[in-house]
């Protein structure tokens, strides 16, 4: 379990970075250089990474229960995985009005992810890994709003609906056998997933 959590302290931590202390980062950068900067993030952030799936793949042998799961909350975390992708496609999709409108899907699907996942979930490990990002994504969502955006260019009707399919396709390929593959556990047992 240390492992696990010292991987969330890591992962979340450094993520964290601009929202308590974006004169630290911009001073990093600055000394550091950008591709010097982007480097140590990313090497820093996979060890975290790294250390978060091992520590929970750890854990997930030996859960400790909190609460029984209430009847009917993998069908609502399913359907808010839906969201959660179509709002992550809307992300990297170019001129769509999601991104135009929310212009931080990203971090909202990582919310949307997190939740879903709090609902369908009842161990310690479920509740500190998806606990611990719902958190950073609130905090992250709140910090990103007070900053100015850059302009984006208008958005298309063409660039919405690539982003709700390429959602619902990243869903459905999840749906079925993806997340078996990934995670190891079937979100819908029933649906062949």
């Amino acid at each position: 379990m240390w492992a696990f959590i010292a991987g969330l302290i890591l992962f979340l931590g450094l993520h964290s970075v601009r929202i308590v202390a974006p004169g630290f980062r911009d001073r990093q950068r600055a000394a550091w250089g950008e591709a010097g900067w982007k480097l140590s993030y990313s090497a820093l952030s996979a060890v975290g990474l790294g250390l978060i799936i091992w520590g929970y793949g750890q854990a997930r042998l030996a859960p400790i229960v909190l609460w029984p799961t209430p009847r009917g909350m993998s069908h609502l975390a399913g359907l808010l995985m839906l969201i959660s992708l179509v709002l992550l496609a809307a992300a990297y999709v170019p001129r769509n009005h999601l991104k135009a409108r929310l212009m931080h899907p990203m971090v909202l699907s990582v919310k949307v992810w997190a939740l879903a996942h709090l609902l369908a979930n009842n161990t310690l490990a479920d509740l500190l890994l998806f606990g611990s990002f719902l958190i950073w994504a609130v905090l992250d969502f709140r910090s990103a709003r007070r900053r100015p955006a850059p302009p984006l260019p208008s958005p298309t009707a063409a660039g919405t609906v690539t982003t709700i399919v390429v959602g619902a396709l990243a869903w459905a390929a999840l749906v079925f056998g993806g997340h078996r593959w990934l995670i190891g556990v079937s979100p819908f047992p029933m649906m062949g997933g």
